[in-house]
This record gives structure tokens, C-alpha cells and sequence, in this order.
């Protein structure tokens, strides 16, 4: 029987951990914290010094109570996460199983089996000015939370479920920055300029691409220029070749590895942190929440050992990384593999992917120096001051390059090419100059990556906040993260070619997103609520300041009540102001002026359903008129010259007329603007307003829709086993009903072509399919089951699905187990 036990936080870290450990080793996991301030109260005793009121977790009560009889007659190894997350997590664990204060902790930053024997060999006790450091962040963001959420729900009349309305000490900065850059990207001028770009001739059908360093402000001195050039003559002045270098970038840190996950591999900030977390509890890579640039005296020489291996002597070059950042934990490491020599890593095509990026990322910081070479041509013009200049790189040593470069989030980012042949002193022929319009561009939307840098910058969270931060701001929608189309503008152009300037008008389309992060009207309603009330909340440097505090009391400089003390004071006298204010000043009303017909107040407002115009107040003897805004407007946007525009235009559900005898009606619903006709609902293109769809871009749609060969579905197939079959397409795409079963179909299987045997084998192959991801049945109750889901393991009762909490073990659940987690 085993001498040991040892306690560490996740099920897939026990599994790893206990294939390194002998049978004197049990290895169980507590599921994560045991241990919470209480769901429904403050649970602080701010009359107490800040006390905190800790409970056991409904769902970890059996997990504890299993802890407890295990403990019994062992040595106790408390194994939890190196950070004060996990500190905390094992102090909690002490405290709930009655550990003694000498109990064994043990830490490692990689779960490989040299690690785990160190971390055996030199235990150490709690460090309680790390459990510390944690808890007072949970009590600060306890309070902040409690307190604050609760002013909203009475102050905030935003249409929203009030319970959904919270704040938070770094939540409600995050949507600050989302809404201060939409601000400034609405209040940006774009201005247009004439950039000039020259193709020459050159021998052997090459050409040279040129440009002038400047531009023009007016399309005058554009065409000016090009006439100038008709009669010039163009030669090189002078040709520099200059001997460069590029140098990698240091190892992933948390917040590097998710802005690198996202431009590379299109992950979110959350779904980044899950796969590395899977990497790392199989033992894959180091701890993926550091701030380390760091790499241990042995990884450096296992990179080593690989590049010269791999590549040759040349392209090793030892390096050492230092964190700019005061706060960074340099005793810890960046992430990285935990063997060099393992190529590839993960499960799955995800955790492959990440794995890759990680090794590669590693293995190039100790890598060579690329030796580049960049040529920069001047070329003169006989008619002309300016010089117009042309430049490349030819890459003459690999180095790092061979491995890995690093992706920016500039999108005029582009790789220099190679020039041709050229020599001091010689003649150019001119091919073709454009002189061609140009439009400045106001600052990018955030996406996930850039928040977690901008973050980063401005000091506020730290790794293990990031990704939960972004998720609860998209979920409570004050954030809403989506593509949207651009739209198109003209831009002239002006070609010189032949001695003779020709102009044009072209059209492009700008602006348009992909996966960016928008305010919405919620968003900036409760940030500017937040804002005019509690600006130090609210404030950068404040929110920046207090992580630098949570710093001193993980190294034991500064007491943590005393920290809370100097911020509750003031806060809690701010909430009290804010309780009694004028709750009409909540931003979720705008008055714009006086409708010229009725003569009442013309309101933007936001409601549970969207923006809307409200003309006339409640207290009118007649009862207010209220008009639908376009989805995704912001009211805050609405000016009264939209706002009567809106009211004298045309109105949703807007009718164009008969065809075929039968309405065409246009309107908005829940997944966008759309045609109904003849029972059939079409889809707008994205972006087009339905306002402004004409009759005939109608009845262009309705054909469309005829001729595609999606207006054949429905089909009705060949019964299966004694019940009618179907096919049909739906929100989700084509699919078949079987009874009343239903069953996607494959993208590789065309639903109108489809015959009845492949319909029949397709039935046969979910239901297979189905039957795989039973975990439990329940002959007495044949509407329950515990299913094994996409994102794990949860409980079918009829049409529910009940999420199974975490620390239950989905085999184990009886039938009374799961109809007891369906009523709760």
C-alpha cells in the first residue's frame, strides 16, 4: 500500500505524474480550488480587518471528504501549479483537510520525470506570502465586484437582463480600452495623398519597382510631378549595399505565445491557454502562465545539442533573455518543450500545432544571427529635386531564419525582394509611374492578441488573468468580437506611360474586420457610467498600480489588509455617492431635440432587443412611437439628423410589393437582415441594409435562390427502418431527419445529388457514431444518459443537457445523481 500521497490539481497532471512516481506514490487531484468565497454574499468582513469567510464548494465536498480518508496514516505532498494560484490551491487544501503546517510542498515548471525527482528531494513549506498575494486579489476583486455590479443593476436602464450587468477591477478597464479606441477610431479624419511608384525596364525582361519617400497632398502637384518625368531622364545616383543582421525573439512568455497563437494559428486567447494547458499536464512543455523570458542552464544546452545536430555549429548561439518587466519572475521559464529532441507533440491537430510553434519559437532564440544583405538603390530625375529609391534584401546566412520568424500585426508588413542586377551611373528605361490616391487609416480594432499586448503595456492583469478577462467581457456582451465587411470608395489614379499621363477612377473597399473586438452599446453604457463615477477604478495607472501591490505582498513587503485598507476606504464612499445620484444620467439615453411634426422629445435609447427612436416620453397624454435601429448601431453615434431621417424613411417589417402573386416582405431577425417570400426565408448579403433593398434587388435574390441547388430541399428520401426521412438545410447546414431524429450531413456529400443507400448508410454511421459517445444508460429512465460531448463529458435528460460538475467522476453518476443535477 502506497506511503505517499500526493495532491495536485488536475486530473491529466495525476496521470502524467503518477507514471513517474513508484507504487510507494498515490497521485489524486483536487479538481482544481476546494475551497471560494460564498456565491451569494460578500463574504468579507471589511469590519474585521477584511476577513474572508472560506466554504468547501458544493461540488468539491466529496472530492475533500475522499482527500481527507486518503491522507489517513500517509505522507501528505501538496504538488499544485508554481504560481500563487497553485500556492493558493495548496494552502486551501491544507486548511480543508487539516493538514499540518509542515506539510510537504513541492513545485516544478515541467512535468517530466528528472523534474518531478528533483522537486521530491528538496520539499519546501507553504509560502504564505504568496497564498497571500492571491488571496488579496480575490478579496479586492470580491469587493470591487459586490459592490459595484449591484449600482449598475440600478442605475443602468439598458433593456439588459440586470443580473448579466457586473463590473470588475480589470474586467471593466479591458472594455475601457475597446471602447476608447472605437472612440478615436469615429472621431478619425481619413486624408488622402498621391503615392508614386515607378516600374523601370531593366536587361532580361526584369523589372525594378521604385518609389518617391514622399507624398502628395493634392492631386495638382501630382500631376505636375508625372508631367515632369514625361521628358526625364532617370539614372542610379548611388547604389548601397549594407551588411545587416536579425536576431530572434526571446521564448514565449503568456501573453507572447497568445498574440503568436492568434496571428499564426487563428486561436483565441482561451482556446491558446486550454491546448497549452493539455501540453503541459502531458508533459510537453513547461508551465504555459509565466512571464519569464528564461531558459534553464540544461534546456540551453538540450537546444544546443539539437541545432548542431540538426543543423550544424554555425547556427547555435547560446542566448540569454532578460524581461523588461520589474515584476517578471526570473526564476521561472519561458515556455518551451521539455525535451528539444521531440519534434512534435500533442494529441491532437491543435496541440500539434502549438507545440510546433513553441518548439520552433525555442529553438530559433538559440539560434544564429540571420545575415541579410539590403541593397538600396537612388535613382535620379534629370527634371526633378527628388530622387525616387528602390531597395532589397538578399538573405546570405539563414541563421534563426531557417526555423522561425516572428509575425507582426502590421498589415503593410511585406518582404523585400531581391533587386536586379544594377551599376552605379546607369540609365533606367521607365516603364510605367503611377501616382495613385491614398487614404490614412485610423487606429486598428483590437483583436484578442492586441488587447493581451495593450494590457501587457499598460501593466494591468497578469498571465493567468488574460484569457479569463476577454471571455467575460464577450460573454456579458459589453464586448462582441466578429468579421465585418468593408466598404467601397473611389481613388484616383494618375499613369505616365509612353510620354502620355492618362487619368481613372478605380474603387476599393477599406475597413472591412476580421475577428476584431467592437464595443457594444451595453459596453460604452456601463463604461461610461463607470467612468464619470468611479474614474480611479477605472484609471490605467491605478489598475497598474495595484498589480505592483499584489507584487509586494508576494515578496512579503507590504501586509495585504493594510494594501486593501488604502484602496475600500475611499471606494466604499464612492458607492455609497453613487447609490444616491439622479439614476436618469445613465448613458442609455440619449435626448436628441424635438420631432418638427408632434413637437415631443426625439430619444436614441437602447433596449433588450437593440437600438430604437423613441418619439414622446411615458408621461405624454398620448403613448410614444418607437422605431428599430440597425443592428450593431451604437446610439451614442445617432445624431438628430439621423435620428428624423430614420423616422421619415421607411420602417421594419418593410413590404416591396406582389410577385408571383405572392408578398415580398423584408425585415430583421435574430441571425440578420433577410426576404421572406412564399414561406421562404433568404438571407441579405452581410452588410447590406435592408432599408434600402429595392423590388427588384428582391425578386434578384428570389431567382437566385430558385436556381441554387439548395431550392431543391427539401427532398423526401426512401424510408429507413420503418420512419419517413428527409432532407433539409437549416441554420447549420444540410441535414437529415429521420423520424425524429436529426443528423448532419457531411460537407463531402452533396444534399441534393444524395440517393437513398448513401442517405441509409449516412443514418447507420451517426447512429454508430451516437452510440460511441455513451458513457452511462439508465434502463428505468430511458431519457437520461451521461454523454461524452465535444467539450467533455455531460448529462441528456430528454431535450437538456445538465453540465456535470467538476471533481464527479461521469461513470460513476447514478440515475438519482443526474436527476438531482437536472433540477438544480
Amino acid at each position: 500500500m502506497s506511503k505517499n500521497l500526493v495532491i495536485v490539481e488536475s486530473p491529466a497532471k495525476a496521470k502524467t505524474i503518477e507514471g513517474y512516481l513508484g507504487s510507494d506514490f498515490m497521485v489524486k487531484s483536487s479538481f482544481g480550488h476546494i475551497r471560494d468565497l460564498p456565491g451569494k454574499e460578500l463574504g468579507v468582513d471589511v469590519d474585521k480587518n477584511f476577513e474572508p469567510k472560506y466554504e468547501i464548494s458544493t461540488d468539491k465536498v466529496k472530492v475533500v471528504n475522499e482527500l481527507k480518508k486518503l491522507a489517513k496514516g500517509k505522507e501528505v505532498w501538496l504538488a499544485t501549479d508554481d504560481d500563487r494560484e497553485g500556492e493558493a490551491i495548496s494552502w486551501h487544501l491544507k486548511e480543508a483537510l487539516g493538514l499540518d503546517d509542515n506539510t510537504k510542498r513541492i513545485v516544478f515548471r515541467e512535468i517530466t520525470k528528472t523534474a518531478i525527482n528533483k522537486a521530491i528531494l528538496s520539499p519546501r513549506a507553504i509560502d504564505v506570502d504568496l497564498v497571500n498575494a492571491q488571496q488579496a486579489r480575490r478579496i479586492l476583486d470580491r469587493l470591487v465586484g459586490f459592490q459595484l455590479s449591484p449600482v449598475l443593476w440600478k442605475k443602468i436602464r439598458a433593456g439588459a437582463d440586470r443580473k448579466n450587468l457586473s463590473a470588475g477591477r480589470v474586467q471593466s478597464v479591458t472594455v475601457r480600452i475597446v471602447v476608447e479606441r472605437e472612440r478615436e477610431i469615429e472621431s478619425f479624419n481619413s486624408k488622402s495623398s498621391f503615392k508614386v511608384v515607378a516600374h523601370f525596364l531593366v536587361e532580361k525582361n526584369k523589372v525594378l519597382t521604385a518609389e518617391l519617400s514622399k507624398n502628395f497632398e493634392h492631386e495638382s502637384e501630382a500631376t505636375k510631378f508625372l508631367d515632369d518625368c514625361k521628358e526625364a531622364i532617370f539614372k542610379i545616383n548611388s547604389l548601397e549595399v549594407k551588411p545587416t543582421k536579425k536576431s530572434p525573439t526571446a521564448p514565449f512568455t503568456t501573453s507572447t505565445l497568445q498574440q503568436e497563437a492568434s496571428r499564426k494559428l487563428g486561436f483565441s486567447v482561451l482556446q491558446t491557454m486550454t491546448v497549452a494547458q493539455k501540453l503541459y499536464e502531458s508533459g510537453k512543455i513547461t508551465y504555459m502562465r509565466t512571464d519569464s523570458m528564461t531558459l534553464s542552464q540544461d534546456a540551453m544546452d538540450n537546444a544546443k545539442n539539437q541545432i548542431v545536430t540538426a543543423y550544424g555549429e554555425e547556427f547555435s548561439k547560446p542566448r540569454v533573455f532578460k524581461s523588461k518587466d520589474k515584476g517578471a519572475q526570473e526564476a521561472h521559464e519561458a515556455i518551451r518543450p521539455t525535451d528539444f529532441s521531440v519534434q512534435e507533440g500533442g494529441n491532437d491537430r491543435n496541440e500539434k500545432r502549438l507545440y510546433d510553434l513553441i518548439w520552433k519559437r525555442a529553438i530559433a532564440s538559440q539560434m544564429s544571427d540571420a545575415i541579410i544583405e539590403r541593397t538600396i538603390a537612388k535613382i535620379g530625375i534629370s527634371t526633378r529635386e527628388e530622387e525616387l529609391t528602390a531597395s532589397g534584401e538578399v538573405i546570405k546566412f539563414e541563421g534563426f531564419l531557417k526555423v522561425y520568424l516572428e509575425s507582426t500585426d502590421d498589415e503593410d508588413e511585406d518582404n523585400k525582394d531581391m533587386l536586379p542586377p544594377l551599376n552605379e551611373g546607369q540609365i533606367l528605361a521607365l516603364g510605367e509611374m503611377k501616382a495613385t490616391e491614398r487614404f490614412t487609416r485610423p487606429p486598428a480594432r483590437y483583436t484578442e492578441a492586441s488587447l493581451v499586448k495593450k494590457l501587457e503595456e499598460l501593466g494591468i492583469g497578469r498571465p493567468s488573468t488574460y484569457a479569463p478577462t476577454i471571455s467575460t467581457i464577450i460573454k456579458r456582451e459589453y464586448v462582441i468580437k466578429e468579421d465585418r465587411a468593408g466598404l467601397q470608395r473611389e481613388y484616383r489614379e494618375f499613369l505616365l506611360k509612353d510620354k502620355v499621363v492618362n487619368s481613372s477612377v478605380g474603387t476599393e473597399n477599406y475597413g472591412s474586420e476580421k475577428a476584431k473586438l467592437f464595443p457594444t452599446n451595453l459596453g460604452i453604457i456601463v463604461n461610461d457610467y463607470l467612468v464619470e463615477n468611479f474614474e480611479d477604478v477605472l484609471n490605467y495607472k491605478f489598475t497598474a498600480k495595484v498589480e505592483d501591490e499584489f507584487d509586494d505582498v508576494a515578496e512579503g513587503k507590504v501586509s495585504w489588509q493594510n494594501m486593501i485598507k488604502s484602496f475600500y476606504d475611499e471606494f466604499h464612499t464612492k458607492i455609497e455617492e453613487a447609490e444616491g445620484a439622479d439614476a436618469s444620467k445613465s448613458g442609455s439615453s440619449y435626448e436628441l431635440g424635438v420631432d418638427p411634426e408632434s413637437g415631443k422629445k426625439v430619444f436614441a435609447k437602447i433596449g433588450r432587443f437593440g437600438p430604437y427612436i423613441q418619439v414622446g416620453e411615458a408621461t405624454d397624454e398620448d403613448k410614444p412611437t418607437f422605431v428599430s435601429v440597425k443592428k450593431g448601431t451604437l446610439i451614442s453615434n445617432i445624431t438628430y439628423e439621423d435620428a428624423i431621417a430614420i423616422l421619415k424613411g421607411p420602417k421594419l417589417p418593410l413590404e416591396l410589393g406582389l410577385y408571383e402573386d405572392n408578398p415580398i416582405v423584408v425585415n430583421e431577425g435574430r441571425y440578420g437582415p433577410y426576404v421572406l417570400f412564399d414561406g421562404k426565408y433568404i438571407n441579405l448579403d452581410k452588410g447590406e441594409d435592408p432599408l434600402t433593398v429595392t423590388k427588384e434587388r428582391a425578386i434578384e435574390l428570389i431567382e437566385a435562390k430558385k436556381n441554387t441547388p439548395d431550392g431543391a430541399l427539401p427532398r423526401t428520401m426512401a424510408e429507413v427502418d420503418g420512419e419517413a426521412v428527409t432532407i433539409a438545410k437549416g441554420r447549420f447546414g444540410p441535414y437529415i431527419k429521420h423520424g425524429a431524429k436529426y443528423y448532419n450531413i457531411p460537407k463531402t456529400e452533396d444534399p441534393v445529388t444524395i440517393d437513398d443507400k448513401r442517405v441509409g448508410e449516412l443514418i447507420i454511421e451517426a447512429k454508430e457514431a451516437a452510440a460511441k459517445k455513451i458513457i452511462r444508460e439508465y434502463p428505468e429512465n430511458d431519457k437520461v444518459k451521461v454523454l461524452n460531448g465535444r467539450y467533455g463529458p455531460y448529462i441528456s435528460i430528454g431535450k437538456r443537457n445538465v453540465k456535470i460538475p467538476k471533481g464527479t467522476v461521469p461513470e460513476e453518476l447514478t440515475l438519482e445523481d443526474c436527476l438531482k443535477l437536472g433540477e438544480g
